[in-house]
């Protein structure tokens, strides 16, 4: 369970950082993502783990692309 918490943590933290380099708000990151406010500040606190398809809507809305799986 630790390990969990401790990769929630990671993943918010590193959305709230790709998030602030770009200038962007908590509000707009909900708006271009199709995500409430209060869910992303909940994903950047750790508090929530992410599924796939809301991973991949952050990282589209920051200009990033989810690619874990190498040939």
């Amino acid at each position: 369970m630790i390990k969990n918490e401790a990769e929630r943590l990671r993943m918010g933290e590193r959305i709230a950082a790709l998030r602030k380099s770009l200038g962007m708000t908590q509000t707009e990151l909900a708006e271009r993502t199709g995500l409430q406010r209060s869910h992303i500040v909940r994903l950047e606190q750790g508090r929530y783990g992410a599924t796939i398809d809301v991973l991949s809507a952050i990282a589209d809305a920051l200009g990033y692309q989810i690619d874990f799986i190498d040939k």
